[in-house]
């Protein structure tokens, strides 16, 4: 049965620029957009990059959130690191209080939390890591916001401290069966067709669905649809969500200011 439709985030993961290396889109991308996760300088991005996105994020009203991941540069956070929970808890501190020195700085408010890469998707099954994570959050501001997938173990971890959540939906990214995201290696991981992505962004929203890699609907109920900044033709794909979200009646706005 299809559900009432309702307001939508969108979000996208930015700045995570280095030095002389530029990746992904973050100009044109932003206007599209209404949350944005800034990586905070361990998985990529640097200080510079990180002052400039979050004044770009308060050019265009958008929400900001810290992208914190693994202290893996070389990898970009997307290879998973055996850490204690201890070094999870204080890296994830370390990244948030990076990040906050720049949205401090400007009078602006850091609205919610979401993990990067690897250390995302080991939350959102192993217990442990997903518990340091929302302790890292709460020890720094328990009002913010973890994003993370639904029925997961990060959701679990942050609600048990009493942390709001938001429901993330990756429309751009295939699904297994069990709601985890199909490895990135795997062929057809990343969904390239624009309309198709459309298509399954809007029954996230209205229906709550999902099609996995198996052709088979599994439960997606979002609060939150993601745009990978570094995929390519992002910000178009980004304009037409907003388009096709507007001729649905859908509206569009960032989930910490419903």
């Amino acid at each position: 049965m299809q559900l009432t439709y309702r307001t939508i985030d969108l979000n996208s993961d930015l700045g995570e620029s280095f030095g002389a290396y530029r990746l992904g889109s973050d100009e044109e991308i932003m206007p599209y957009i209404t949350s944005a996760n800034i990586a905070c300088g361990l998985h990529a991005g640097d200080p510079l990059v990180m002052e400039r996105t979050v004044d770009l994020a308060l050019q265009h009203g958008v929400a900001i959130g810290a992208h914190p991941g693994f202290p893996d540069l070389a990898g970009f956070g997307r290879r998973v690191m055996q850490l204690s929970a201890d070094e999870v808890e204080t890296n994830v501190l370390y990244q948030l209080g990076a990040l906050y020195a720049f949205v401090r700085a400007r009078g602006a408010t850091l609205a919610h939390v979401k993990p990067h890469g690897a250390l995302y998707n080991v939350a959102a099954a192993d217990g442990r890591v997903a518990a340091a994570i929302a302790k890292a959050v709460n020890r720094f501001d328990s009002q913010l916001i973890v994003v993370c997938f639904p029925n997961s173990a990060a959701a679990d971890a942050a609600q048990e401290r009493g942390l709001r959540v938001a429901f993330e939906g990756f429309a751009d990214r295939a699904y297994n069966p069990d709601g985890s995201l199909v490895a990135r290696h795997l062929p057809g991981a990343v969904i390239h067709d624009h309309a198709l992505v459309v298509t399954r962004a809007l029954r996230m929203v209205r229906e709550g669905k999902v099609e996995a890699c198996d052709g088979e609907d599994i439960a997606m109920r979002v609060d939150t649809i993601c745009v990978h900044g570094d995929t390519a033709g992002a910000p178009r794909l980004a304009a037409g969500l907003r388009a096709a979200f507007a001729e649905a009646g859908i509206s569009v706005s960032p989930f910490g200011r419903r």
